[in-house]
């Protein structure tokens, strides 16, 4: 698999992003460094970006917002999110059908 996304043994998978906070659309951007890069419409003000980024995610891959996670990073571009209920190959094909 790549860098950006891990699956665990016990089927979560964990992603490792770059945000880019206020920008004019969201959308899923390509790679950054070792990281799957987002952009987010949101604000990085009061948690908005982070509650943006959650909702995203989990519409984009079909999944309630409770099977999506912040892990780290709640105030950093860098930030990791941990996914239940779906898959490696649905990640991957979401984020490269933007």
């Amino acid at each position: 698999m790549s860098d950006w996304l891990r699956v665990a043994p016990d089927g979560r998978i964990t992603l490792t992003l770059h945000i880019q906070p206020g920008a004019k659309r969201t959308e899923f951007v390509g790679l950054h460094g070792d990281a799957l890069k987002i952009r987010l419409a949101a604000p990085p003000v009061d948690g908005r970006a982070n509650e943006a980024l959650l909702k995203f995610v989990s519409e984009a891959l079909g999944l309630p917002k409770s099977s999506v996670s912040l892990k780290s990073g709640h105030s950093a571009r860098r930030k990791v999110l941990e996914l239940a209920g779906t898959t490696a190959e649905a990640v991957v094909r979401c984020a490269h059908a933007e």
